[in-house]
């Protein structure tokens, strides 16, 4: 099956940041390609990959960068197809720069924005404009919002049961587990 995301970067240092969306898109059976491709140190090979994207049956770009972030509104502006910004946290800013420079776009080429570090959204949101027109991911992502209810009805359940200091430390226990060589 050929891709219909693309999971892009401006380094592979964001990687951390866009795992999130690959995995969700994996895990609701999309296919998806990823790759690094710098609006500044590799701007040609950006430019020939947003200019085909959509010849090579991509659907939707989710495109992730940090500080000046030009990425996801250079490719916006090389292609129709749906661009997804996901704005990754810097050192300098935390990210705020990140965000603003994703989410403030001129008129007439839009990005999408998440959060900052909200790759997994962004890899939610580009299953969501694929389910318009297929009907069993639509069904795969309401399964997986119901499996994101059970596990917060079940929390609910057992935090009622035992008590907002016993949940804590049965917390504090798990996390202490999970941390253990």
């Amino acid at each position: 099956m050929s891709p219909q995301v693309a999971v892009i970067m401006g380094s592979d240092s964001d990687l951390p940041t866009l795992h999130p969306a690959i995995e969700v898109l994996e895990k609701l059976n999309v296919a998806v390609e990823v790759r690094v491709l710098s609006a500044h140190r590799t701007p040609l090979e950006m430019v020939d990959f947003a200019r085909e994207a959509h010849t090579r049956g991509l659907q939707v770009i989710v495109a992730g960068a940090g500080g000046a972030a030009h990425l996801p509104g250079m490719v916006a502006s090389l292609t129709t197809l749906p661009v997804i910004g996901v704005p990754v946290r810097s050192k300098a800013l935390s990210g705020v720069d990140s965000l603003h420079s994703i989410v403030q776009m001129p008129g007439g080429i839009p990005v999408a924005t998440v959060a900052i570090g909200g790759g997994l959204n962004a890899g939610l949101l580009a299953a969501q404009i694929l389910a318009l027109q297929d009907h069993a991911l639509m069904e795969r992502l309401g399964a997986y919002r119901r499996q994101l209810h059970d596990v917060v009805t079940a929390k609910d359940q057992r935090l009622v049961e035992l008590g907002s200091a016993a949940y804590l430390e049965a917390m504090a226990t798990m996390r202490a587990a999970d941390n253990a060589p």
